[in-house]
């Protein structure tokens, strides 16, 4: 093997040489971006329906809590049926749901309830697919290149983060929130057509198929006798516990206290990932210099400090600059 065979792999954009992930990258982008649009409109949409701050965070909750009641479900699921049909099948689902909010806010007869339910449809969609899409990484790449298409995962989920909500505030100013709907709506087909292009080999197995119940248990008992796996799901859940504040109150504390439109919002929210897109570069330097338990406590610190410095602040250009520190965290 020549030096330059050799190091080819070790380049990050190493994996888009290979046209199914090429393709599969950039409809994952096109998706996310779509789902930062929707996300910053389904919110803004709420606050102009409603003045109280429990509904709106509630928009927050629809988004997150399918998450946690679908997650093990959905990767025992994605373990025991055709992957490739499982995608299309939640990207057809996300479609309906995504034109079906379209539609009933273009006819102005959207409620805060309908809003709610139908933001959960979609991210119980989001719920079912993210494990079965993790899993058929591994098949679109060569072995040597998994870690570089982790790492481009990565940036193009965090460079949708930067992108989406300040292109949905935009739309949702100009064409309302019903178009920004209709636009995720579309954004899903960017996957469903390549998925359904692509010509996986069938799985063959001389064993019968696996129960998603025993599946599901399976896992279960997985965590239960693996303490490193317990600690880090108790450690991510008291995090999120206090860090999707920031999330949930975040189009009030842009509308009241800032006084800012839906605009300045997707901008405020966009802050968070123009700052991450920078980890597929600084975060390996940084794994080099401290220990992972200390980059976490550094960063649960900062964010901590972010949303406590928001709390207070009247300054747009202030507010994203934390919101940016609150990216680096």
């Amino acid at each position: 093997m020549t030096n330059g065979q050799a190091a080819a792999p070790s380049s990050v954009w190493a994996p888009l040489r290979e046209s199914l992930f090429r393709t599969l990258w950039i409809a994952a982008f096109a998706s996310n971006v779509g789902t930062w649009m929707q996300n910053v409109a389904a919110a803004w949409l709420m606050t102009s329906l409603t003045s109280s701050a429990t509904l709106v965070a509630l928009v927050q909750t629809a988004t997150s809590l399918p998450i946690f009641l679908a997650g093990l479900p959905s990767g025992a699921i994605g373990d025991v049926v055709d992957r490739r049909k499982l995608l299309l099948v939640v990207q057809g689902w996300m479609l309906a749901v995504a034109g079906a909010l379209g539609i009933l806010t273009f006819l102005e007869a959207n409620t805060p309830l309908v809003i709610l339910v139908l933001t959960f449809a979609l991210h119980l969609g989001a719920a079912m697919m993210a494990p079965t899409w993790q899993a058929i990484q591994p098949e679109l790449v060569p072995r040597q290149e998994f870690s570089q298409a982790i790492s481009l995962g990565a940036v193009q989920f965090n460079l949708a983060r930067a992108v989406g909500p300040a292109l949905g505030g935009l739309v949702v100013a100009i064409a309302g929130p019903g178009a920004v709907f209709l636009i995720n709506a579309a954004s899903f087909l960017a996957v469903a057509i390549p998925i359904y292009r692509w010509r996986r080999p069938a799985e063959e197995s001389a064993l019968p198929p696996e129960h998603v119940t025993a599946a599901i248990w399976s896992g279960i008992r997985y965590v239960r006798n693996a303490p490193g796996i317990r600690a880090v799901l108790v450690r991510a859940s008291v995090f999120i516990f206090f860090a999707s504040a920031l999330w949930a109150l975040l189009p009030l504390l842009a509308r009241d206290q800032l006084g800012l439109g839906s605009g300045g919002y997707g901008l405020l929210l966009g802050c968070v990932g123009v700052v991450s897109v920078l980890e597929a570069t600084v975060l390996p330097s940084l794994r080099r210099r401290f220990s992972q338990d200390t980059a976490v406590a550094a960063a649960t610190a900062l964010l901590a400090v972010a949303i406590a410095v928001l709390a207070y602040l009247h300054n747009v250009g202030l507010a994203g600059a934390s919101m940016a520190a609150g990216g680096v965290a």
